[in-house]
């Protein structure tokens, strides 16, 4: 909104000129989203308390330390939701259709992890909206999303899957590409949504993982470096940079409370709507791949989870102790915060690497 009414102006003040910026914007974006988070903390955190009384269920079957968190109020991706949303929109170009794509995931998959954090608080239960409504409804967002980015965008960009390491290899989907693109932001988001199981590991990978594709974003969507690095340039997808901004801002805001002993946790709400913008950026930045790469981590929790019920159903053995992973290493008597932070650190590692494909051409 800044953009749109200061950049204008900049003919009768020089000042202004800063608007034109993405660096600037993206800067100004992380900290707005991050005063916002600090500022409406301690009222999310006291509201949310007063309604829930019990707080989210604790699974009776999880690591033992995890019972002391009962009590501990969830949905605090509500914080997350409302900074990254006020931040965008007052630092982006209100004109660029990508960005409102991005938003339309963020907060459609942000309404579904409150009906189904809402339902849980209710029933008592882990039990929340039913899995099939619920990915039903995932899958119809991003189909909606994913064919606004192909009428928008010009192939053959629209509908093919650009692969890492080949400067000018392009696969072409067809119209598969809508399922392909819907299958990326529905699994990025319950990808994230599984990570989220101890203080502080998601916000913290989501955080690092937001951040490469902040650079992919502002990357891409420049003419110069894109032609630099040889990769393909998505005309106007540089706007991306400042949401990627400031979801890392409130991202911050809300470690804050997040961090072990939580005061919050941020439930189906953050870890959904955060996960499928992050998907809804690949695909529009033509890193799907990328993704994999970067969000290593989140792959490697789900591909946990799969192997464990795969296992169970076949065999009727489980091969981890507990799933998603970073219980299984709770089990055999890791600190909590022992797994977040070498967990942090394999994120840090899998971003360096899919960073790494920008170059290596």
């Amino acid at each position: 909104m800044l953009y749109n009414l200061l950049f204008p102006l900049a003919k009768h003040f020089e000042l202004f000129n800063l608007f034109k910026y993405l660096t600037f914007r993206t800067g100004g974006a992380i900290l707005t989203a991050l005063v916002i988070s600090f500022f409406i903390g301690p009222a999310v955190i006291r509201w949310l308390k007063t309604k829930q009384g019990k707080g989210q269920p604790i699974r009776s079957d999880g690591p033992e330390t995890h019972l002391k968190k009962k009590g501990t109020p969830t949905m605090g991706g509500l914080m997350i939701i409302f900074s990254v949303t006020i931040s965008t929109l007052l630092w982006v170009d209100l004109s660029n259709a990508y960005m409102w794509i991005v938003l339309w995931v963020f907060l459609g998959y942000g309404a579904i992890g409150f009906a189904d954090d809402y339902a849980k608080l209710t029933k008592s239960s882990h039990k929340g909206v039913p899995g099939k409504l619920r990915l039903t409804l995932e899958c119809i967002i991003a189909l909606a999303a994913v064919v606004t980015f192909v009428i928008l965008t010009s192939e053959p960009l629209a509908t093919s899957l650009a692969v890492p390491f080949f400067k000018n290899v392009l696969i072409n989907l067809g119209w598969f590409f809508t399922v392909f693109g819907m299958l990326v932001i529905v699994g990025a988001a319950n990808a994230v949504n599984l990570t989220d199981g101890l203080d502080g590991l998601a916000i913290g990978s989501i955080m690092i993982a937001t951040a490469c594709f902040g650079l992919i974003s502002y990357l891409v969507g420049n003419l110069v470096f894109s032609n630099y690095l040889q990769i393909h340039n998505v005309p106007e997808a540089g706007e991306l940079a400042v949401f990627c901004g400031a979801l890392i801002g409130a991202g911050l805001g809300f470690l804050w409370y997040n961090a072990p002993p939580a005061q919050v946790f941020m439930g189906d709400t953050g870890s959904l709507a955060m996960g499928g913008a992050l998907g809804t950026i690949s695909i529009i930045t033509k890193h799907e791949i990328v993704l994999a790469i970067i969000g290593g981590l989140f792959v490697m929790e789900t591909v946990s989870v799969i192997i464990q019920v795969l296992s169970f159903k076949t065999r009727g053995k489980r091969v981890f102790k507990m799933a998603p992973i970073h219980h299984h290493f709770e089990k055999l008597g890791w600190a909590e915060t022992t797994v977040v932070i070498r967990f942090w650190i394999i994120a840090i590692i899998l971003a360096l690497l899919g960073l790494s494909t920008l170059k290596l051409r």
